[in-house]
């Protein structure tokens, strides 16, 4: 359990800078601080995608809004921070989510080879993919998730937020969906 109250709240707000599923306006809006290294990131992650395609279905595509943050914990996963700046990469060809999920899916293979297969499988633009990752064009995007992370208290991946209230509860299905039903209210 997380026992720091003191940040109990989001203090950076969600934005149109955000990677986004979902309309800002939306009733709830789930933020989610994550590692693709991070096997309770990935579990967390798949207990959402289920959540949002359940209550979209039932109350609507505005009901539910899912924004994903990076919190890669380069201190014990060694890949992380790597993953991250794929992922971004593949973002500058429109490509985020098919790529966010790729490596979650994959999380024993993101070591280089891997992303690159996994940028090739996706069509993207390999010389620009690669320029890019060497030349880490993406850390300071990555850097100011952490950061706003860290000043949202989150120290360890994953971190999430319901409606800018830090989700302290256990991560079961009946659970997170009272909460976020109980915050749409």
């Amino acid at each position: 359990m997380n026992d720091d109250h003191s940040h109990s709240s989001l203090l950076v707000p969600p934005s149109t800078q955000d990677w986004m599923q979902g309309v800002l306006s939306a009733k709830v809006v789930l933020v989610m601080y994550g590692d693709y290294q991070d096997p309770r990131s990935a579990d967390v992650y798949k207990l959402i995608k289920g959540i949002k395609r359940e209550l979209s279905a039932a109350l609507g595509e505005a009901y539910l809004c899912f924004i994903f943050r990076h919190f890669p914990q380069t201190q014990i996963h060694s890949h992380a921070q790597r993953a991250a700046e794929a992922a971004e990469a593949a973002a500058a060809q429109g490509q985020f989510w098919s790529m966010h999920d790729t490596l979650f899916a994959h999380q024993q293979k993101l070591e280089n080879g891997y992303l690159v297969e996994y940028a090739n499988d996706l069509g993207l633009d390999m010389p620009q993919f690669l320029k890019e990752l060497s030349q880490q064009v993406h850390i300071d995007r990555i850097n100011e998730d952490i950061e706003g992370g860290i000043q949202s208290g989150v120290t360890t991946a994953p971190g999430l937020f319901i409606n800018n209230i830090r989700y302290t509860g256990r991560w079961k299905m009946t659970e997170l969906i009272a909460t976020i039903v109980a915050a749409s209210h």
